[in-house]
């Protein structure tokens, strides 16, 4: 998928997209279906950015992040992509919570998490309703002050147990904390109640396969192995990229690459308004994480222990707890082998929400021993779910925060975007320089596939106004005619 060949390259695009994350795939397919002429360029030899995989010897395939994303995703890949994407969208049945203060088992949408709230922590029905109800109230949104805990703990106060079952999921989703805008939350917890939590059958592969060839099909050219060294801007316009020790021109730049490092490194902040730059600064950027990936023997079986387990030994959730370097909680999605039917194998993703600072310092003796510990620390605990299952192992590694800042080239190697305020000055960056545009992984809100997707259109539609006013006449072309 994707060629590394840059001396093939035209002279000028309408539109260079910077990064192949789902932002910038479906920026890029949309722009092309528009009629662009569209250039995508991902550093990596790997398209997919976190929506990626990886092959081991053995046949292994291990997806970075797949279980799981809201309905909405079957909706907006039908829109945006194709039928055929949208049609192996599946939904995700069995999903358990094991931890000190309830264990149980859902479907994850509004009906079967209703019914838990009153069956089996004694909630009232009309308390249940409210809260619910509470989720989409218009004058809701408005109140920006109110913490995701304040809005929790007014329908179920001195409920610990309830507000950790419905925060724990929502962390390991978007790395979300009690002190984030309960917005915030709200959007992303409503997402998954309207019909559960869904999966992409047959990997994210067959997924990140299915979407180049509809770029392609679609008249986008798509580069892998493309590191972008800069992005030319000239008095206030973008002009193109240097990519591969070339210029390439274009009308309007999308970058999908970190926020922070789109403006301070590839642009330049000698570009922007210094006070702009200063809202740059204070952009706090998301957690990140660690995997252990655990591939068995080609032809081991093992019950069904749920296909996603929110699995922790912290007495009470908390957000420190969560990040902790040596886990006292994870989560650990299983991909049976009808995931990939032609495969006929199981692997385990066990995650876990993680700090940077954590992993960036240790020297290298150090890291890899703790890397080891993580492994440990993990098969002790799926043990406990899986009796023997160290005898059915064929492969297994781990990946830490700095494993995702060398693959994806994320500030801090955040697997979660920036924290909200990312959101404001993303979509201000056309105003700083024109032609400019970012569709990356920017606020709570928009972390997750569901969201990168949907921003990714949201971008590019305004980048379409954008070149469709310079090719009308009505703005001035920032690069010459094609």
């Amino acid at each position: 998928m994707g060629r590394d060949k840059l001396d093939e390259l035209a002279d000028a695009y309408d539109a260079i997209v910077i990064g192949s994350g789902l932002g910038g795939l479906t920026a890029a397919n949309q722009l092309a279906k528009s009629g662009h002429k569209v250039l995508l360029l991902e550093q990596h030899y790997q398209l997919g950015g976190l929506a990626t995989w990886f092959r081991r010897k053995g046949g292994h395939i291990f997806d970075i992040s797949l279980h799981g994303f809201p309905f909405g995703m079957v909706k907006s890949c039908r829109k945006y992509w194709t039928k055929e994407i949208a049609d192996s969208i599946v939904q995700v049945k069995d999903i358990r919570f094991r931890n000190p203060q309830f264990n149980l088992s859902t479907t994850y949408d509004r009906e079967d998490f209703a019914e838990n709230l009153v069956r089996l922590f004694g909630v009232g029905r009309n308390a249940v309703e409210r809260f619910f109800s509470s989720l989409g109230a218009a004058d809701f949104y408005k109140d920006m002050c109110l913490t995701t805990r304040e809005l929790l703990e007014r329908y179920f106060p001195n409920r610990p147990d309830i507000l950790r079952l419905l925060m724990e999921p929502i962390a390991y989703a978007n790395g979300s904390t009690f002190e984030d805008p309960a917005h915030t939350y709200a959007l992303v917890f409503s997402n998954f109640m309207q019909k559960g939590v869904y999966i992409f059958r047959g990997g994210t592969d067959a997924l990140i396969r299915k979407m180049v060839g509809e770029l392609e099909r679609n008249g986008a050219v798509v580069r892998i192995c493309a590191n972008v060294e800069r992005i030319a801007i000239e008095d206030g316009v973008v002009r193109g990229v240097k990519v591969g020790g070339r210029f390439v021109r274009a009308g309007a730049v999308v970058s999908n690459a970190n926020l922070k490092s789109t403006v301070l490194k590839l642009a330049g902040p000698e570009h922007f308004n210094p006070g702009f730059i200063k809202e740059v600064e204070a952009v706090r950027m998301g957690s990140s994480s660690t995997q252990v990936y655990i591939g068995l023997k080609h032809g081991a079986t093992i019950p069904a222990i749920g296909d996603l387990i929110f699995h922790s030994d912290a007495p009470a959730f908390s957000s420190a707890s969560l990040l902790a370097r040596k886990p006292v909680s994870r989560t650990f999605s299983v991909y049976y082998p009808d995931m990939r039917p032609r495969r006929g194998r199981t692997t385990i993703v066990s995650s876990t929400n993680a700090e940077y600072r954590d992993w960036a310092g240790l020297g290298e003796e150090e890291y890899q021993r703790q890397k080891q510990q993580l492994i440990e620390d993990t098969l002790v605990c799926l043990e406990q779910y899986i009796p023997g299952v160290r005898a059915m192992v064929d492969h297994v590694e781990a990946a830490t925060p700095r494993t995702v800042e060398s693959y994806t080239q994320h500030l801090f190697g955040a697997s979660f975007g920036t924290k909200y305020e990312g959101l404001k000055v993303s979509r201000d960056l056309p105003a700083q320089v024109r032609g400019l545009f970012h569709a990356g992984s920017v606020g709570i809100i928009m972390s997750g596939w569901l969201g990168t997707v949907n921003y990714g259109v949201i971008v590019a539609d305004r980048v379409d106004r954008f070149l469709h006013a310079i090719k009308t006449g009505r703005a001035q072309p920032a690069y010459a005619a094609l």
